[in-house]
């Protein structure tokens, strides 16, 4: 039987850790310049009080987490939906596969809207390459990250896989906490959301059930997220360019942090969150498979489809398809003022000296484009009974 001290070194904190953790973060100037860079016009005194009395990770959450959550979403987006709720229990917990478009984000704002509907906040996986800082650490394991090992060698990823994924398993049904994790490491650079079947195989490390049983235990929930615009469309746009153009290219640890700064206060429009039915019925037909290698990517797909269907398509995606494909196919879902919006965006966010200019708009323009393509492509699996 696990407890807590078997994860200790991934695990997120638990209330006993919250007053001493706090204690390092106010007196970290870095905290105070980070937490100042998200509410302009606080003092340190502020943020030093908004802290005070804070004895629990759910008074963390509510205190600071969900406040600056709700900041953003009032200051960056012309508002947040969420649909699919009704295929949760709130009673029950959930493993969350998400696309992956935003290093904070997509699991902050989805934690904010369980939060706001009744529903216990997810605790969320996070790479250990994002913990650049000690006081991000302490930072994000006080609101429920747990760590996933990046950057080590074969071996080590093989007993990193296996703690994480009895971590996970020990987490949902131990704990009873639902989880969030990216459908693949990193995030989407081109807006082609793909589960990676390696992240199926690390899941399964932890148990010893059948393929079938052991996926039913985790109760996976595939959840799609998009953005009317992207937070960090133009970052991302300039890293697979220089990918494209300098062989050695590698982001810094810099990086990652200007990253999660800019996704956090640059505008976003309209955000979107579809929660899909858990997925159950179809593992039974899937383990029925000869070849293991297809039931995980037959698991894969299946995850690929729901996230697929559900995602919201805005006016943004249909205009960048159109002029990727020199197209007016899709010209009735979107307006001429929305068009001349959405290209002065794309003017504001590409430097033409960054290189070149009909690249980097084309980079940019696909990131758009390519949930619409996913969309056309769409066919569902023979193996999945799906209304």
């Amino acid at each position: 039987m696990f407890t807590d001290s078997d994860f200790d070194a991934i695990r997120p904190y638990n209330d006993s850790e919250v007053i001493e953790t706090l204690e390092r973060l106010i007196k970290e100037e870095a905290f105070i310049r980070f937490a100042q860079q998200l509410f302009p016009g606080f003092s340190k005194e502020m943020i030093v009080k908004s802290l005070g009395g804070v004895n629990t990770i759910k008074e963390f959450q509510s205190n600071f987490t969900v406040r600056l959550a709700q900041h953003i979403i009032d200051h960056t987006t012309k508002g947040i939906t969420i649909d699919g709720l009704e295929n949760l229990d709130p009673k029950e917990s959930y493993l969350f596969i998400s696309d992956h478009r935003d290093i904070i984000l997509d699991s902050a704002l989805l934690n904010v809207m369980l939060f706001n509907n009744g529903f216990e906040t997810t605790e969320i996986a996070i790479g250990s390459n994002l913990l650049i800082q000690p006081w991000i650490a302490d930072l994000v394991k006080l609101n429920k990250s747990f760590v996933v090992q990046r950057n080590v060698s074969v071996r080590q990823m093989l007993t990193s896989s296996k703690l994480l994924s009895s971590y996970i398993q020990y987490a949902l049904n131990t704990k009873k906490a639902s989880i969030w994790i990216a459908q693949r490491e990193g995030r989407t650079k081109d807006g082609d959301d793909r589960t990676q079947q390696s992240l199926l195989k690390m899941l399964q490390m932890g148990g010893n059930a059948t393929f079938s049983e052991h996926f039913k235990s985790l109760r996976i929930v595939p959840v799609a997220i998009s953005y009317e615009y992207e937070p960090c469309d133009s970052m991302k746009t300039l890293e697979v360019y220089r990918k494209e153009t300098n062989q050695g290219y590698k982001k810094t640890p810099k990086d990652d942090l200007r990253s999660m700064i800019k996704g956090m206060v640059n505008e976003k429009g309209r955000v979107n969150f579809v929660i899909g039915k858990p997925i159950s019925e179809m593992l039974d037909v899937i383990e029925e498979m000869d070849d293991s290698r297809d039931k995980f990517k037959a698991l894969a797909d299946l995850i690929d489809y729901r996230i697929h269907k559900n995602y919201k398509l805005w006016p943004d995606n249909y205009i960048a398809f159109d002029i990727v494909n020199e197209t007016n196919e899709f010209a009735h879902k979107y307006t001429a003022e929305e068009k001349d919006l959405f290209l002065r965006h794309k003017e504001k966010k590409i430097n033409p000296d960054d290189g070149d200019p009909e690249r980097l708009n084309q980079i940019f323009l696909e990131i758009y484009a390519n949930p619409v393509k996913n969309r056309l492509e769409l066919k569902k699996p023979d193996f999945i009974v799906d209304k």
